[in-house]
C-alpha cells in the first residue's frame, strides 16, 4: 500500500467518499446535510490541493479509484500561552471505503499526516472522530482536551 499526495483528477473520489464519512457521522449525531455541498466542496478541493496549508493524502484502490483519504489543514490563531506562534492543525475527512476497511490505511494516511504537521512545526491538532475512528485517534496520541467542545450553528 502506498499513501500518495492527492491530484485535481481525485477529487470525484474525494467527494464520493467525503459522502461515505457525511453517512457514517449521521450515525453517531444528527448534523445537518446541506444542498449542493458537493461542488462546494470540489471547488475547494480545486482552490486548496497543493496550497503550504493543506494536506490531502490518498490510498488508491486495487481496481481503480480510492480507497481511503485524509485531509490536514493548518489554520492560524492568535498566539498564546499554549500555542506561541498561533498556527494549529485539523484533519478533516478521514475516510475507507467500506470495501477496502481493516487493512491499515486510515492508519497509513495518519502516520503521513502527522508526519506532515511535524514537518511544518505543528505542535496542536483538533479532529471529530466517529466512534468507529476514535481507537485509531488515541493510538495516535489524541486525548480529550479537557474543555468542552462546543458549537453554533446559524438555523436554515
Amino acid at each position: 500500500m502506498t499513501v500518495r499526495g492527492a491530484t485535481p483528477d481525485d477529487i470525484p473520489e474525494l467527494v464520493r467518499l467525503r459522502q461515505i464519512l457525511a453517512d457514517r457521522m449521521a450515525m453517531d449525531g444528527s448534523l445537518p446535510v446541506e444542498s449542493l455541498w458537493e461542488e462546494a466542496y470540489a471547488d475547494s478541493l480545486k482552490e486548496r490541493l497543493g496550497s503550504a496549508d493543506t494536506a490531502v493524502y490518498v490510498v488508491d484502490a486495487p481496481q481503480g479509484g480510492l480507497a481511503a483519504c485524509g485531509i490536514g489543514l493548518i489554520f492560524d490563531r492568535f498566539p498564546g500561552p499554549s500555542l506561541p506562534d498561533g498556527r494549529y492543525g485539523y484533519i478533516q475527512g478521514m475516510t475507507t471505503d467500506p470495501g477496502h476497511r481493516r487493512r491499515g490505511h486510515s492508519r497509513a494516511i495518519m502516520g503521513a499526516l502527522m508526519e506532515w504537521y511535524r514537518a511544518s512545526g505543528i505542535r496542536k491538532v483538533d479532529l471529530h472522530a466517529t466512534s468507529d475512528g476514535e481507537p485509531l485517534y488515541r493510538q495516535f496520541g489524541f486525548v480529550e482536551d479537557g474543555y468542552p467542545s462546543l458549537t453554533w450553528r446559524a438555523s436554515s
